[in-house]
Formats: C-alpha cells, sequence, structure tokens
C-alpha cells in the first residue's frame, strides 16, 4: 500500500474514493476533486472545489487527504491542499430567464413567529459567507423587510438593449448592505392596505421576479405571507426552488400549524429544506421544532434565541448587524445559513432533479 509510485494517476485513484465528512460522498462522485497533481520535485498540490459557501470541517476533509497521501506514498510529504468555492444549484431561474442558482421559499404555518426576521437574517447571514444574495418580500400583505434592512430608497426602471434589439424596461432592485431587496412595501404607501385576490398576487410576484435585474444570484431568499395560499402555488408554477425553509416558535399552536406548511409544500411539489426554531428561550420553551422535524423527517435548521438584540436590531433597520462580529446572535445566523446551504447541496448531490408540479 505504501510503495506505490507517486504520479498522477495513482494520486487521483487514492483519493477518490475518499469520503468527506459532511455530504458522505467520495470525492469522485461529489467532484469535490477539481484537481491532483505532483511537481518535478514531488510536491503533491492538491485543489478541492466546494459546493456551498461554508464548509463547515474543513481541517477533517483537509486531514483525510493528508493521511491516505502518507499512507499511499509515505516519502512525500509535502503536500498542499487549495480549496475554492463553486456554489452549486438547480438555477432555479432558469424558466423565467434568471440567472440564480438556488431560490429559497421562507414560509410559516402562522404569522407571528419571525418568519420575515429569519428570511432577512438568512439572506444577510449567506451574503457574509460571500455568497451573492437577493431577497424578494412576497409578504404582501404585511411587507416589512424595508423596515427591517432600513432603507427608504424606491427601485428605479432602468433601459436594457435586448439581445433581438429591443429596448426592455426592467426594474433595479434597492440595495441594503448589498442585499438586493424587492418588496411591495416600495410600491404602497405605510398605510395603505393591500386587497388582492389570486391573479393580482400572481401577476405582482411575477413581476418582481421576472422584471427585475437581479444578475448573478447564488441565492434567492423570497419571504413568503404566512399560511398556506397563493402565492406557493405561484411559485410552484413559475419556478423550480431549491426548497423551502418553514419558521416556527416553540410553543405547540405554531408547531400544529407548519405541520400544515410542511405538508402544503410537499403538495406543490417544493422541497421542505427543513425547519427553524425561532424565539427559542425560557420564554416560550426550546427544542419543540426539533422535535417535530424529526417526527416530519425533514432536517433541523437550527434556532434563534429569544434575545433583545434581534428585536432591537430589526426595529431599528440594523438587522443586517446581527451577523457582524460583536453580535451575541451571529453564532446562531450563521449556523442556520451554513445548515441551510448544506441541504440544498445535498439534495442536489443526493436527488434527481424533477420538474414542479403543474397547476391550471
Amino acid at each position: 500500500m505504501g510503495n506505490s509510485e507517486i504520479n498522477e494517476v495513482n494520486l487521483q485513484n487514492c483519493l477518490q474514493e475518499l469520503v468527506d465528512p459532511v455530504f458522505k460522498k467520495t470525492l469522485s462522485s461529489s467532484r469535490f476533486l477539481k484537481e491532483a497533481t505532483v511537481s518535478d520535485l514531488g510536491k503533491v498540490n492538491v485543489h478541492i472545489e466546494l459546493p456551498v459557501p461554508s464548509y463547515p470541517l474543513q481541517a477533517e476533509l483537509s486531514e483525510l487527504i493528508q493521511k491516505s497521501i502518507q499512507e499511499h506514498f509515505p516519502e512525500n510529504q509535502d503536500v498542499n491542499i487549495e480549496y475554492s468555492t463553486n456554489i452549486r444549484g438547480k438555477q432555479s431561474g432558469g424558466r423565467l430567464g434568471l440567472n440564480v442558482k438556488n431560490i429559497i421559499a421562507v414560509g410559516a404555518g402562522k404569522g407571528g413567529v419571525g418568519k420575515s426576521t429569519v428570511a432577512a437574517s438568512l439572506a444577510y447571514a449567506l451574503k457574509q459567507f460571500g455568497a451573492r444574495v437577493g431577497l424578494v418580500d412576497a409578504d404582501v400583505y404585511g411587507p416589512s423587510i424595508p423596515h427591517m434592512v432600513g432603507t427608504q430608497e424606491k427601485p428605479v426602471a432602468q433601459e436594457f438593449q435586448g439581445k433581438d434589439g429591443q429596448t426592455l424596461t426592467r426594474i433595479i432592485p434597492v440595495e441594503a448592505e448589498g442585499l438586493k431587496v424587492m418588496s411591495m412595501a416600495f410600491f404602497v404607501e405605510p398605510d395603505q392596505a393591500v386587497i388582492w385576490r389570486g391573479p393580482m398576487l400572481h401577476k405582482a410576484i411575477t413581476q418582481f421576479l421576472q422584471d427585475t435585474e437581479w444578475g448573478e444570484l447564488d441565492y434567492l431568499i423570497i419571504d413568503m405571507p404566512p399560511g398556506t395560499g397563493d402565492v406557493s402555488l405561484t411559485l410552484s408554477q413559475l419556478l423550480d426552488l431549491a426548497g423551502a425553509v418553514i419558521v416556527c416558535s416553540p410553543q405547540q399552536v405554531a408547531l400544529l400549524d407548519a405541520v400544515k406548511a410542511v405538508q402544503m409544500f410537499r403538495q406543490v411539489k417544493i422541497p421542505v429544506l427543513g425547519i427553524v426554531e425561532n424565539m427559542s428561550g425560557e420564554f416560550f420553551g426550546r427544542g419543540g421544532a426539533k422535535a417535530r422535524g424529526e417526527e416530519l423527517q425533514i432536517p433541523f435548521l437550527g434556532e434563534l434565541p429569544m434575545n433583545a438584540e434581534i428585536r432591537e436590531k430589526s426595529d431599528m433597520g440594523n438587522i443586517a448587524q446581527l451577523v457582524e462580529e460583536g453580535s451575541e446572535s451571529r453564532t446562531h445566523l450563521l449556523k442556520m445559513a451554513e445548515t441551510t446551504a448544506i441541504e440544498i447541496a445535498r439534495s442536489l448531490l443526493e436527488n434527481p432533479i424533477t420538474p414542479p408540479l403543474e397547476i391550471l
């Protein structure tokens, strides 16, 4: 085993069947191993390309690679391992012509569980990892995202030259701390009620997605209206979503409604990435969402604590600060985003891509 001649063929053979510690896939089947070379001086260079913006066990993977090389080629101790990131996705927006790798719906079975807070926090946490991220406030009846991200700007229309020479008018999303944002709140007065039926909702959501100049994005987060209804049906028709994140608080009544949200997404063929427990702590309790997720056989994506910092930053329009150094909520939010990205990548590695359910 340790007497093999070191060359690129033998080197690749000794690495491609290694199983990575996060996705439990071989480096060959997952296509993580991009390159393995040996220089004239015998130096080994290994290039690993990861599919997520944050890979939590990189040190463990490096150790596995080092150990395998040393076992096969004990005389070659000079090993350099390089990591890069290429966020993978099913090109969720392809049907609408969007250059977006992964579109994530954030939903809840009922209002009042902090769904918009989770959606905005998830977007900023993914951006903190270096991903290109956008956020759509599709909660048309109670749009709160612009307030949370602290912007009073309005989107502007801009003309572009199309491929066929025609002039196209596109909406430029508002940027808040580098996050691209679209919301119904940009188009209605603060005290104006939105009273729409299904067809108007469908048209608005389509415009938010199709007529907005999002550019290239790794993730587009959609803050859904609470409950089950028309917007979920619209998204299942328009997009091949990467999946849905379910938000609930620890109380039993919220958990009961979360089950309905899970079943709704499953019914319209939108994968459920997992469940997040918001407002976790002594006041509302802890652990209910994780237990319910195990019952429903969906991953637990993390818990966000019930603390004053999250409320204060959201109320003041400084929610982006929750993922910055010094925030007591930072670790929880980054872990939620990391786990969500991993579940998306895991789904791509394990499950064939199927078209969404067509609803007439």
